[in-house]
């Protein structure tokens, strides 16, 4: 039937999808996805309904996954927006977009090798705590000596 319905979600019907739908695809509150509008992240200027209400479309929804990925892998908003910046205006600036993904990407594997040694670490304590609760001799490992809480 397609008739609109408050910000808070229900749907746009036929027109499009409403934010509280886009929010729910994208795990995104309905305050970050007008965060996201205020700042210039979309591709596009989103529209409203006669109602007023927004109405994104799969497009968006793609957009905005890609984007959390982003997000969640570190890239500051600074950049998210100057790559949305980017896409947005269109053929021609591919050279920068690679650029900024692969600076991008470059301090991500640097973020997962930093990792990788901190699991190394855990999991060799790991592996100690497991051989000495299984033996018994836990007791007393890593225990602060009298002297250290002293110190406090």
């Amino acid at each position: 039937m397609g008739e609109d319905v408050g910000e808070d979600g229900a749907g746009v019907g036929s027109r499009g999808l409403s934010i509280g739908e886009v929010a729910e695809a994208t795990g995104l509150s309905v305050h970050a996805l007008r965060f996201f509008e205020r700042e210039g992240l979309f591709l596009r200027p989103i529209p409203r309904s006669a109602g007023g209400q927004r109405v994104y479309d799969p497009a968006d929804v793609d957009w905005l996954l890609l984007c959390n990925r982003l997000r969640d892998s570190g890239m500051p908003i600074a950049t998210l927006k100057r790559f949305a910046g980017l896409v947005r205006s269109g053929p021609g600036n591919e050279p920068e977009r690679l650029a900024l993904l692969r600076e991008h990407e470059q301090a991500v594997r640097a973020r997962v090798a930093t990792l990788n040694t901190c699991l190394e670490i855990i999991h060799g304590k790991v592996v100690i705590y497991e051989k000495h609760v299984r033996e018994g001799t836990a007791a007393g490992l890593w225990a602060p000596t009298p002297a250290a809480l002293s110190r406090r």
